[in-house]
């Protein structure tokens, strides 16, 4: 077995048409926490998707500390075959290592990625796993990325565990292109936990205010989605004042809430209740408000202008719906984004008896 040495460049260069044709299933696999010294073994499902024989002609591998073990007969049309990959893991610390296959599929390398973190003891999340999600547990059911500013890629992380008598693949599905999401370790054996890690990347979101969706989580790749297997995903982008400079901010507006709860009491006999907010601009300019967003169902809002002169004030109506709000699991809430260099988002909650 030879060592791997490849230009990044390399990577970009297309894959003549052949009858055979190379796919792994699982061409990153993260071995999560490895315990020093002691050798990790991975394991990749290779399929044959052409129509002709497949046959891998050498591995090459990018250091020693890798061995490979690959199928040396041909892999008939649309088969399967394994790939032992073991890692020594005799240095401390995050590794990623490259494998790479020749056949005759393509002049160029099939790449396989192994991942990792070798340590001297595994430290496991300590903390509880409530919500069901499909065959696994979770700590959370919702994900908010909070005051995202354009350019940022803030990252949170989910604890799942797998609490089945089967080994899980946990993938996450239906992401939209401005989420990624890596789970380690790949694989969890009965009983055991990982981590997956969603980044959210703000400069693919359009619009400032709060943006949602559903992704879904599964027990193994392919698995189907279902609603009982869904994670909410909110994030607020919002306008950044941060090179507003002191003079500046002084000729902006300055917005003035008469509240940021509102309390509207139990319904009785109505099937709908209202209140309202006054929104007085203190400041030296227009005030603007941008948006105003719900962050669940059974919310209705109204104002009467969403531009304030300085010294003036608007009024904005809420309304909720009792037959709405019993479908909602989460708080009532509103967001509202403006321009308004110390408050550019302002969360009024709202207090209802169901």
């Amino acid at each position: 077995m030879n060592r791997l040495i490849i230009a990044l460049t390399f990577l970009a260069l297309p894959v003549l048409a052949h009858g055979q044709q190379i796919r792994a299933v699982n061409e990153v696999i993260d071995c999560g926490q490895i315990i020093f010294k002691h050798p990790v073994t991975a394991e990749y499902e290779i399929k044959n998707t052409g129509h002709q024989d497949l046959l891998i002609n050498k591995v090459m591998t990018d250091c020693g500390c890798t061995t490979v073990d690959y199928p040396r007969k041909p892999i008939a049309p649309q088969t399967s075959a394994t790939i032992k990959v073991v890692y020594d893991s005799k240095l401390l610390g995050t590794f990623q290592k490259q494998i790479a296959l020749l056949s005759n599929a393509s002049t160029q390398p099939y790449l396989l990625r192994l991942r990792g973190k070798v340590v001297e003891e595994i430290v496991d999340f300590v903390g509880d796993y409530p919500f069901h999600l499909g065959e696994l547990q979770t700590d959370v059911n919702n994900i908010e990325f909070d005051d995202v500013n354009r350019g940022d890629r803030p990252q949170i992380k989910i604890h799942i565990k797998n609490t089945t008598n089967e080994m899980a693949e946990p993938v996450l599905m239906h992401l939209p292109s401005y989420l990624q999401a890596e789970m380690s370790p790949s694989r969890l054996a009965p009983g055991h936990a990982g981590v997956a890690t969603i980044t959210l990347d703000s400069r693919k979101i359009r619009d400032y205010g709060l943006t949602q969706t559903g992704i879904y989580l599964g027990f193994v790749p392919g698995d189907k989605v279902a609603p009982a297997k869904e994670l909410t995903v909110s994030a607020v982008l919002l306008p950044d004042f941060k090179d507003a400079g002191e003079q500046a901010r002084i000729a902006m507006p300055k917005m003035q809430l008469s509240a940021t709860t509102l309390h509207l009491g139990n319904f009785g006999n109505k099937r709908k209740q209202s209140g309202r907010i006054l929104i007085q601009n203190m400041g030296r300019a227009t005030l603007e408000i941008e948006r105003l967003q719900m962050f669940t169902g059974g919310i209705k809002v109204a104002m009467n202008k969403s531009r304030i002169e300085p010294g003036k004030m608007a009024k904005l109506k809420v309304t909720v719906v009792e037959e709405e709000l019993k479908k909602v699991r989460s708080k009532p809430r509103i967001l509202m984004i403006t321009n308004d260099p110390d408050q550019p988002k302002v969360i009024i909650d709202i207090e209802v008896e169901k």
